[in-house]
């Protein structure tokens, strides 16, 4: 539907979970029941999340803090190591904004880096939108990663951890190494969409400290409270409390009331001033967020009528790591939907079974998840189009950047999960 009819996403998801549900056999009288459900599971776990991450980068992209961090990082490690620096600033506007919105922060402030160190752009994009896909689909709280992890019980320090594991040598060569293998990357023009960016005067940036604590607090706030969960009596009050800072919808808020005032307050900005950001934020992810629901309901379906246990059985026989199932399950959900977050969603429900008939470690199943939905997609698919449009190249030029980039970021992704699975 999405790809022949050009149906929109929300409509496609919400009848292919009907006629799921009714080729299943499901009763009539359940399948609103499991409708509301999966609206209901998905916007509660995520609603606020992807609220808040809006409303963050929002934040820090007017104050200037996403310029901070560019132009800081790019000056310490030097025009050599300009790649490496722009993974890791990448990777950081991927963990704290919605990919959109990172993209649109970050790819303007590379082609002025670009500009000025005389280097063809395309090889400063890839390792910057490199980082950024990863970062956006390994790490809570972004709505993927926050779903699996929700969905397989698992824990949130160590889906950071080893989330650092599987990242670098992933980014490095989907970012770096991968540059030498595609023909013609100096050559690729630039069209007129993506403009360079308005850039502040130097005085009215916050510092840099700031602008890098807030969009890493909920990170820090997460990793804190499941390490200091593991030393304390659970049924204390100091564990609840800590249990309750440490929450995803928590941490983000406190961010979230961080950023209003480092971002905000202190640059004389009003409380109308500010309020109009917030609101003009949540207005920029209403659709995105529609569309995760959308997902939410065809993942309920698959696991109210049994197909996810029948995949499952189905595939048991197979002589195939468990992990690269739930791989190539997500793999394939994203190819079709050409949503990361919807396929991670949508595959939560198939793959949960698996965690406990063959006894995988959830924490690498979220992450074996999680390389699946950030991989090499088609021309319908939001990513591509917002990559290709922005800078007015070919789709011939976009499947051997973005497509290149995202194969291998998913690929070796699941290399280091499948390593991963050796030691723990």
């Amino acid at each position: 539907m999405i790809v022949k009819l050009k149906f929109h996403n929300i409509v496609a998801l919400l009848i292919s979970g009907l006629f799921i549900a009714f080729m299943e056999g499901m009763k009539i009288t359940k399948v609103v029941p499991t409708i509301q459900k999966g609206l209901g599971g998905i916007l509660g776990t995520l609603a606020l999340i992807v609220i808040f991450g809006a409303i963050i980068g929002k934040l820090m992209t007017d104050s200037g803090a996403s310029q901070q961090i560019a132009d800081t990082i790019v000056s310490k490690m030097g025009v050599k190591l300009l790649p490496f620096a722009l993974l890791i600033i990448g990777t950081i506007f991927g963990m704290a904004m919605f990919y959109e919105v990172a993209f649109l922060i970050t790819a303007p402030l590379v082609i002025n880096i670009a500009k000025e160190a005389k280097i063809p752009y395309m090889r400063l994009i890839i390792p910057t939108i490199a980082g950024a896909t990863m970062g956006h689909s390994i790490f809570p709280p972004q709505p993927g990663p926050m779903a699996l992890v929700s969905a397989f019980h698992a824990d949130i320090a160590q889906v950071y951890i080893w989330g650092f594991v599987v990242i670098i040598p992933t980014i490095i060569c989907s970012g770096v190494l991968i540059r030498k293998f595609i023909p013609g990357l100096d050559n690729m023009p630039l069209g007129n969409v993506m403009k360079p960016v308005d850039r502040k005067p130097k005085e009215e940036l916050p510092s840099f400290a700031i602008s890098i604590l807030v969009p890493l607090l909920p990170a820090i706030l997460m990793i804190i409270s499941s390490i200091v969960k593991l030393f304390i009596n659970p049924g204390s009050t100091v564990y609840k409390i800590t249990e309750f800072i440490g929450s995803a919808e928590i941490s983000m808020l406190i961010t979230v009331l961080v950023a209003m005032v480092v971002f905000g307050y202190k640059q004389h900005k009003s409380g109308t001033e500010i309020t109009q950001q917030l609101t003009n934020a949540i207005e920029g992810v209403s659709n995105v967020l529609l569309v995760i629901a959308a997902g939410g309901v065809m993942k309920e379906v698959i696991i109210d009528t049994g197909v996810g246990n029948t995949i499952v059985g189905m595939l048991g026989h197979l002589p195939v790591s468990p992990l690269i199932l739930a791989w190539i399950i997500t793999v394939v959900i994203r190819i079709l939907t050409g949503q990361g977050a919807v396929a991670a969603i949508t595959a939560a429900g198939i793959v949960a079974p698996m965690i406990a008939a063959f006894n995988v470690n959830p924490v690498l199943m979220v992450l074996a998840c999680a390389c699946g939905s950030n991989t090499m997609t088609l021309m319908y698919d939001g990513g591509f189009l917002l990559f290709q449009q922005s800078f007015g190249i070919s789709m011939k030029d976009t499947f051997k950047t973005w497509g290149s980039l995202e194969f291998v970021n998913s690929f070796v992704g699941l290399l280091m999960v499948l390593g991963l699975s050796l030691v723990i």
